[in-house]
C-alpha cells in the first residue's frame, strides 16, 4: 500500500512535470524551447530542492519530461537533447516508444537488495543466538558486537528471526519487493533494471520507489494535440470515485472534463456490465459443461499477461470477453465513429493493452487519474472549488464494482445467480501478482477445476492502481458507496447477446 495517499515531494514533482507538458501542448508556439525549459521551471534558481546537486535534479527532471512526452530515456554517455525524437512524439495519435516502464538511472539510488546487516541495536549479548543458528559460520563477534561476513552469508534469515533485539535487518529494494513478477534485477552499477520479458506493466515498482526512479510513459501531450483537432470522448474507469476529492461525484468530473474540451464522457462500467454478463454466460456454457476446466477473468491486463505466460497451453481459459475498456470504446465508436477515445483510469498496464496488435482496442489514448489531475491544474481547474455538474447514468452497480478486488467475481456471480439460478458457482480471487501466480499454478495443477477465477495485478484491485491519487482504503470505501447508491444493481440479460464489432 506504501506511500499512496500521502502528498510526497515525488508526487509534487510528477504533477508539476505533467502540468508543464500539458501547458506546452495547450498553449505553446515554440514547443522545442518550451520543453527544454521545463527542468528549469521545476527547479528554479541555484539551490537544489530535493537532491544534493541542482545539476542532478535537473538531469532527473529532464528524463521525467521525456517520459511524459512518451519518449525513451537518453543514453548516459552521448549528447542527446531533451527534445530529440520530438517530431515522432509531436502527433495527435497514441504514442509511446516501448518499453512502457523505465528506470531513470540518474534517479535510482542503487539500493542494496536482499542483504542482512547488523544494526546499532546489537547489544553484544552473551547468548549471541545469531552466531549459534548461522549454518555457514558467517557471524562472528567484532569489537563486542555481531558482524556478518557477506561473502559467507547465504541470506537464510535465521539470524534475523532469532535476534531478541531485532538488531539484524534485512535490506530489501522497495521496487523488487513490490514486483510480484520478479522482473527487477540490477545493472552493472547496482541500479535497478526491469526485465521487460517478465514485466507485466502493473507499475507497483513505480508506486513503491522512494526516489521516484521508475516511471511509465505518458500520452498527455498527444492527447491534447488530438483535442485541438477534433472530438475526443472520455471513457472513465469506475475507480475514479473519490480520486479528485471526497465529495466530488461523477457528475462534477464529467462537467469539468467537458469544460477542458472533451466532447462527451462515458462510464467504463458500461463495458464492465457487458463483460460481467458475457463472462457469466461463458462460465455456464463452457466450465459447467466441462469444455474448459476453469475460467479466468480478462479485465486486468497484468493478470491476463501473467496467465498467458504461466499457462501457455491453456490460453483459452482466459475469458475472451472484451475488457470493459474495449467494450466501452466499441460501444462509443458505434455511436460516434468520427471521435477519438481516451480511457482515463488508475492503471499503467492499460496503456499497453490499448496498443496491443492482436485485439483492436478502439482506444486512441490512455491516461491515468494522476495525469488528468495535472491536466485540470494546467487548465486552472481546482476540483475542490468546482461547482458545475452534468448527469451521467451509463452503468449498474455490478459494473461499477469492478474497481475493487473481488468486485469482478462478485458481479459475475450475481449475474449467474440472477439469470442462471440453477448453476452453482465456485469463485476464487487473487490480488497482487505474487498471489495471482500461486493461484495460476494451482489451476495448472488441476486444483481449481470448475472455478471462476478473478485476478487483479494490484493488491486491492484497480483502486490500488499506480495512476491513482488517494489512499487505497479510502478509494475502496468511495467505490463501495458508489455501487450501493447505483440506481440499477445488475445489467439486463440481453447484454450477453451484444455483438460489438
Amino acid at each position: 500500500m506504501g506511500m499512496r495517499g500521502i502528498q510526497t515531494p515525488i508526487r509534487t514533482i510528477r504533477k508539476r512535470v505533467f502540468m508543464e507538458v500539458a501547458k506546452v501542448a495547450f498553449e505553446s508556439d515554440n514547443i522545442n524551447d518550451d520543453i527544454e525549459a521545463i527542468p528549469y521551471k521545476v527547479t528554479p534558481g541555484d539551490t537544489p530542492l530535493y537532491r544534493e546537486s541542482i545539476y542532478r535534479e535537473r538531469a532527473v527532471c529532464s528524463e521525467r519530461v521525456r517520459l511524459a512526452m512518451g519518449l525513451s530515456l537518453r543514453p548516459d554517455d552521448a549528447p542527446v537533447h531533451i527534445t530529440s525524437g520530438m517530431d515522432a512524439s509531436n502527433v495527435a495519435e497514441k504514442y509511446y516508444e516501448p518499453p512502457l516502464m523505465q528506470v531513470i538511472p540518474s534517479a535510482c539510488d542503487a539500493c542494496e537488495d536482499n542483504v542482512y546487516e547488523v544494526s546499532d541495536q546489537c547489544r553484544g549479548c552473551v547468548a549471541h543466538p545469531c552466531v549459534e543458528v548461522c549454518p555457514r559460520g558467517a557471524i562472528t563477534f567484532v569489537n563486542g558486537k555481531s558482524h556478518i561476513d557477506k561473502e559467507k552469508c547465504i541470506k537464510c534469515g535465521k539470524c534475523n528471526a532469532i535476534c531478541p533485539y531485532g538488531a539484524i535487518a534485512k535490506k530489501v529494494r522497495p521496487c523488487a519487493a513490490a514486483c510480484g513478477a520478479k522482473a527487477i534485477t540490477s545493472d552493472e552499477r547496482g541500479r535497478a533494471k526491469i526485465d521487460d520479458s517478465k514485466c507485466v506493466k502493473c507499475g507497483q515498482c513505480m508506486a513503491s520507489c522512494p526516489f521516484g526512479a521508475i516511471a511509465d510513459k505518458s500520452q498527455i501531450f498527444q492527447l491534447i494535440q488530438a483535442m485541438k483537432q477534433g472530438p475526443v470522448i472520455v471513457e472513465l474507469a469506475p475507480a475514479v470515485i473519490g480520486q479528485f476529492g471526497e465529495d466530488v461525484r461523477l457528475w462534477k468530473i464529467k462537467a469539468a472534463l467537458k469544460e477542458i474540451g472533451f466532447s462527451d464522457v462515458y462510464e467504463v462500467a458500461l463495458g464492465a456490465d457487458i463483460g460481467a454478463i458475457t463472462e457469466a454466460r461463458h462460465y455456464v456454457n463452457e466450465v459447467k459443461t466441462g469444455k474448459l476446466p476453469f475460467l479466468l477473468t480478462s479485465c486486468c491486463p497484468s493478470w491476463s499477461m501473467l496467465a498467458k505466460r504461466t499457462l501457455p497451453d491453456m490460453v483459452e481459459t482466459v475469458s475472451n470477453a472484451l475488457t470493459p475498456m474495449v467494450a466501452t470504446a466499441r460501444t462509443i465508436k458505434l455511436r460516434h465513429p468520427e471521435a477519438k477515445i481516451v480511457f482515463v483510469g488508475p492503471c499503467a498496464a492499460k496503456k499497453l493493452e490499448a496498443s496491443r496488435r492482436d485485439v483492436r482496442s478502439d482506444v486512441d489514448f490512455v491516461i491515468t487519474f494522476e495525469e488528468l489531475d495535472a491536466i485540470f491544474a494546467a487548465k486552472g481547474i481546482d476540483m475542490e472549488y468546482y461547482e458545475t455538474e452534468e448527469p451521467i447514468h451509463d452503468a449498474t452497480g455490478a459494473g461499477r464494482g469492478y474497481a475493487v478486488a473481488g468486485g469482478v467475481a462478485n458481479a459475475i456471480e450475481k449475474c449467474i445467480n440472477e439469470y442462471y439460478p440453477e448453476t452453482e458457482v465456485f469463485i476464487e480471487h487473487a490480488e497482487g501478482l505474487a498471489e495471482c501466480q500461486k493461484v495460476l499454478l494451482l489451476a495448472k495443477a488441476g486444483k481449481k477445476d470448475g472455478c471462476l477465477i478473478e485476478g487483479m495485478g494490484c493488491p486491492g484491485g484497480c483502486v490500488a492502481g499506480v495512476g491513482t491519487n488517494i489512499a487505497i482504503p479510502k478509494a475502496a470505501q468511495a467505490v463501495k458507496k458508489f455501487v450501493n447508491d447505483s440506481t440499477t444493481a445488475l445489467p439486463p440479460k440481453e447484454y450477453s447477446q451484444i455483438e460489438l464489432p
